[in-house]
């Protein structure tokens, strides 16, 4: 018998932080599979392991910092390549970097990158990834040993290499994640991308690097900024995001006090992505 499943489409504002932690509270339910929409997300679960009361006592639902609602349907045996179709449009950033599924279309964009997004955030859908191409299409980072830091599916990683930078290191600290990113860098044929399961703590082996990337959100970039700046190159390149516009001052300070220099902002929408050289 085929598996049919019930699919939740979720509205959440904010957007961020909200669908990561709605995620991180369904995956502990029987929810197996989330699709990032415009709005929010999608989520999964097969009807022999649905109940009525699955949502039940899931904290950010009844959290007042967050507004968010749900339609539901159900779906027969799921198409997941035309459910991510329906949800998951090519991106075209600056006419130069391409980012798209595997059942859209090749185009002739200098860098045309396949990401299977699966269960993973980071399809460059999302402002902060958007802004961190940005940066990176207007770098040299020709043979730059580069960490991504919360890569996500890799996506940024991925640009890394085919612009030049090598080694690669990527950290997730979400196993789907960290699994989605193994795939997509095969997807594009990389070879110098390493990818790991876990947080900074990964980094204190003394490690160095040209270039770190860090697309996560404020409170773990404060947290972690020391461990940054000591893996940090002398010259070389720190790339922030994951925070709002207000955020700034706290980042910057956070920045400053340990010796980086300022260089250069993008802004889309709120979101924010900055730039600094040790």
């Amino acid at each position: 018998m085929e598996n049919s499943y019930i699919g939740y489409h979720f509205t959440i504002e904010p957007k961020e932080p909200g669908s990561e932690i709605l995620i991180a509270e369904l995956g502990e339910r029987a929810f197996e599979s989330f699709i990032e929409t415009e709005n929010g997300i999608s989520a999964y679960v097969q009807k022999a392991l649905w109940n009525e009361d699955i949502l039940n006592d899931i904290y950010i639902l009844e959290n007042e910092e967050f507004k968010i609602s749900y339609t539901i349907e159900e779906i027969a045996q799921v198409n997941w390549n035309e459910e991510w179709e329906k949800n998951f449009e090519p991106i075209d950033v600056d006419g130069i970097c391409h980012v798209r599924a595997p059942f859209h279309e090749k185009t002739d964009a200098k860098y045309d990158i396949v990401i299977e997004p699966k269960m993973s955030f980071g399809t460059g859908h999302h402002e902060t990834t958007y802004m961190m191409i940005q940066h990176l299409l207007e770098m040299d980072v020709t043979d730059m040993k580069t960490l991504d830091m919360g890569c996500g599916t890799a996506i940024l990683a991925i640009l890394a290499e085919m612009k030049g930078a090598q080694p690669i290191d990527a950290i997730d600290i979400d196993n789907w994640c960290y699994l989605n990113s193994i795939e997509n860098a095969e997807r594009n044929n990389c070879k110098h991308i390493s990818v790991y399961e876990g947080d900074a703590s990964l980094l204190n082996q003394g490690q160095k690097y040209d270039l770190i990337i860090a697309n996560i959100n404020r409170n773990i970039l404060l947290n972690d900024m020391q461990t940054y700046v000591n893996c940090l190159n002398k010259g070389g390149i720190l790339l922030l995001s994951g925070f709002y516009n207000e955020d700034i001052p706290y980042i910057d300070a956070s920045c400053t006090e340990k010796g980086l220099t300022y260089v250069k902002k993008f802004q889309k929408n709120n979101w924010v992505a900055l730039k600094y050289v040790n």
